[in-house]
C-alpha cells in the first residue's frame, strides 16, 4: 500500500525557494495502475523521485507497506529500493558491454537476500518476449527491445511498486504501444503498484486511474 500525505517539495534558488509539489495526497493499493500527467517542469518527475525515495520531500510523508523510506539512513535507504522499488527511465539506462540477461540481473548484485533471481530474470525475459536475444547486448537490440529489457530489469527483484518515468518517450508508435501493453500485463501478473509519468495521452488513457499535475498540485482526472 502506498500512502501519500500532505507531499510538498521545494528547491532552493537564487531569489529564494522555487515550489515544485504542495500539499499532494493520495493512495493506491495493490493490484492499482495510474498515470501522472502534466506539462513539462510541472513536478512529475520530481514527486516520482520522492515516491522512490530518491529524493526526500520538504514536507508531508510517504510510506510504501508501512514504512517511511526518509526515516531511514542511506545504506538501509538503497536496500529499502533495491527491495521494494523498481524504475523504468525514458532512456533505457543499460549497460552496453552486458547481455540481456546480465543487464536484468544488475539490481541483484547489490542484493541482501536471494529471492531465486537468477531464475526469475530468466523468466522474465520471456515474458517481454526477448528469450532468443537472452545473450545478445543492448547494441543488437532495437529501441523498443532495449526498453523491455529495462521493465525486466526494474521487476527482477519483484518490487511492490514500479516507477515508470516516460517510458515510451523516446519510443515510435508501434513500440510505445507494445511497451504499454507489456507494462501493463506484467503488472497484472505482479499485482503491485504501478505509477507512470507521460506526456503521452495515449499512454495515460490505457490506465484506469489518472492524475494531472497542475499549479503543484494533484488532482485526480
Amino acid at each position: 500500500m502506498l500512502n501519500v500525505s500532505h507531499l510538498s517539495k521545494d528547491y532552493p534558488g537564487p531569489a529564494g525557494a522555487l515550489a515544485v509539489l504542495s500539499d499532494v495526497s493520495f493512495s493506491l493499493g495493490p493490484g492499482d495502475a495510474a498515470a501522472i500527467m502534466g506539462p513539462s517542469g510541472s513536478g512529475k518527475s520530481s514527486l516520482l523521485y520522492i515516491l522512490g525515495a530518491l529524493e526526500s520531500p520538504s514536507a508531508g510523508t510517504v510510506t510504501l507497506d508501512g514504512q517511511n523510506p526518509c526515516q531511514l539512513s542511506a545504506d538501509d535507504r538503497a536496500a529499502f529500493r533495491n527491495r521494494s522499488v523498481g524504475f523504468v527511465f525514458q532512456d533505457h539506462c543499460l549497460l552496453p558491454q552486458c547481455t540481456v540477461l546480465e543487464n536484468v540481473l544488475i539490481p541483484t548484485l547489490v542484493a541482501e537476500d536471494d529471492r531465486g533471481d537468477a531464475d526469475r530474470a530468466r523468466v522474465l525475459v520471456q515474458q517481454v518476449g526477448l528469450a532468443a536475444r537472452i545473450d545478445h547486448r543492448p547494441g543488437e537490440l532495437s529501441g523498443g527491445e532495449r526498453q523491455r529489457v529495462a521493465i525486466a530489469r526494474a521487476l527482477v527483484r519483484a518490487p511492490h511498486m514500479l516507477l515508470c518515468d516516460e517510458p515510451t518517450g523516446n519510443l515510435d508508435r508501434a513500440s510505445a504501444d507494445q511497451i504499454a501493453a507489456l507494462l501493463l500485463d506484467l503488472h497484472h501478473r505482479q499485482h503491485g503498484v504501478l505509477i507512470v509519468v507521460t506526456h503521452s495521452v495515449q499512454l495515460a488513457a490505457r490506465f484506469p486511474i489518472r492524475f494531472e499535475l497542475q499549479d503543484r498540485r494533484l488532482h485526480r482526472v
